[in-house]
């Protein structure tokens, strides 16, 4: 496995649609509660995968003797990841959800070292170390004295539990000896087998957010707009960026490309308001683009 110039654009690409995704989750708190939004969300991406890949769910089309991976796959990347960051964006700041998910570097190489029989190298740790350093550029605004005033609340640790679940799942996500060469050369289909079993798991979630009274839901277009943005793009492309780059780059080296996210963050939330990009947001960005190149190196 080795990064190439396509394989760069295509985890960049996810990061942008995901840094999009958290800008627009934070924007509609106050229309659709967190657990809601992420099942709306994969009900949408469901119908429009299921068009493209609808042999995959029927009998013999050999998911089903995989079942168990793709319902920990759907578990981990479609009913836990994205509702764990919705609720983190309602009850804490994206300054703090921001520095919680700069951590996934970490995670990557943490469980790839203990599970999945990686060795992990000085370069990998010298990558993460420039990584972290151009998210906390973006984090301090080009101000360090502006990260002691950071006060972690228990919104952080449902984002820490995001992380966490994702980067096990981008584990999950590399070929199997066995898995049929059908499903794996069929995007949509792999997708939709993972989004078939997540519906399952954040239907049940967002069932129990209604049953316990905190789900609501106010229909209007702003909202309407916000729901297919967050399934086209954050949801199913995406999602297959990220997949075919962990296929080609590895776990542990496509984890580096997640501290873009804040980065682009920073920026798409800049051009909302109306205000230009920073310089510091050049440093950050150079900062994590080395952190990735040293890390990626053999």
């Amino acid at each position: 496995m080795r990064l190439t110039a396509t394989t760069a654009a295509l985890l960049t690409t996810s990061t942008l649609l995901w840094a999009g995704n958290a800008v627009v989750g934070r924007a509609v708190v106050g229309l659709v509660s967190p657990i809601t939004l992420n099942f709306i969300r994969w009900c949408l991406a469901f119908c429009i995968l299921l068009p493209l890949a609808p042999w995959v769910l029927r009998r013999g089309s050999g998911l089903w003797p995989m079942w168990r991976r793709y319902a920990l796959m759907g578990l981990l990347g479609v009913g836990s990841y994205n509702a764990l960051q919705y609720l983190a964006l309602r009850t804490s700041t994206p300054v703090n959800v921001t520095l919680v998910a700069s951590t996934m570097p970490l995670w990557m190489l943490a469980l790839g070292r203990l599970f999945f029989g990686m060795r992990v190298t000085r370069m990998q740790m010298a990558g993460v170390a420039l990584s972290m350093a151009g998210v906390l550029v973006v984090l301090a605004r080009g101000r360090w004295q502006q990260l002691a005033q950071l006060q972690l609340v228990p919104g952080d640790l449902y984002m820490l539990l995001a992380t966490l679940c994702w980067a096990w799942y981008s584990w999950l996500l590399p070929a199997r000896a066995g898995e049929p060469t059908r499903l794996r050369a069929d995007w949509a289909a792999l997708l939709l087998g993972q989004v078939g079993f997540g519906l399952g798991w954040s239907g049940l979630f967002a069932g129990a957010e209604w049953a316990t009274g905190d789900a609501f839901i106010h229909p209007s277009w702003p909202l309407a707009a916000a729901l297919l943005f967050v399934a086209v793009g954050p949801a199913v492309l995406a999602y297959r960026c990220w997949g075919l780059g962990v296929e080609r780059a590895g776990p542990a080296v496509a984890g580096f490309f997640s501290n873009l996210t804040p980065v682009f963050a920073a920026i798409l939330s800049a051009l909302f308001l109306g205000e230009a990009p920073q310089l510091y947001h050049g440093l950050a960005f150079a900062l994590i683009v080395l952190g990735i190149w040293v890390a990626a190196r053999r």
